[in-house]
């Protein structure tokens, strides 16, 4: 549990800011569309990056530092494309729509929630480099500082995506996709700026 615990904290205390990936759970959740394969892969994608930093993978990335600066550049191009997709769709007269949301492509979902998880360097940083670290202080105990850590993922995403789903029947109004979709594109290009200028070393 001295592990555990920390594990545990540390996890909930990175993962709650609302960055790109969050904000994507969030309008799958209020839109009703595919939330559980959504919040899986953003869970097991967390969790699997928790275990390969665990296992040494942070030590071998802080050693390749051009890796980062080619998932920076991409990253800063995708959510930058994205951010432009959700401040256009902020000026359409959208309403809710939960049965139409539901149709959307699985195979558009998974590859935005993927593109999002994996073309974020913080990710990398957060989940491998940082939480690798920290766990590998507890020796022999670092693995249930990682189940610490991935429960915290599995709670937060599931809280997060139900918990906008539960919602999604009063957000019925044009307005609300309007700030939602404005405050998203707002998210994107702040993150894309961030990563664009942003000293890893």
């Amino acid at each position: 549990m001295l592990a555990f615990l920390p594990g545990l904290l540390t996890g909930l205390s990175l993962i709650v800011a609302i960055g790109a990936q969050n904000a994507f759970v969030i309008r799958q959740g209020l839109t009703r569309s595919h939330v559980f394969l959504v919040v899986a892969i953003c869970a097991i994608a967390d969790i699997a990056l928790i275990c390969l930093g665990i296992g040494g993978l942070g030590a071998l990335i802080t050693g390749l530092p051009w890796l980062l600066e080619v998932i920076r550049w991409f990253g800063v191009a995708y959510l930058s494309w994205f951010g432009f997709r959700s401040a256009r769709a902020a000026f359409k007269n959208e309403s809710l729509d939960a049965a139409g949301a539901a149709e959307q492509s699985r195979s558009k979902v998974v590859a935005t929630v993927l593109a999002l998880t994996l073309l974020n360097p913080h990710v990398y940083l957060d989940t491998v480099i940082l939480v690798g670290s920290i766990g590998n202080q507890f020796g022999e105990n670092k693995w249930f500082f990682a189940a610490g850590a991935s429960l915290a993922s599995v709670l937060w995403f599931s809280s997060v995506g139900y918990g906008a789903k539960a919602a999604s029947r009063l957000m019925s109004k044009p307005v609300f996709w309007r700030v939602l979709d404005s405050t998203i594109a707002a998210v994107m290009f702040g993150v894309a700026l961030t990563l664009a200028f942003y000293r890893f070393s």
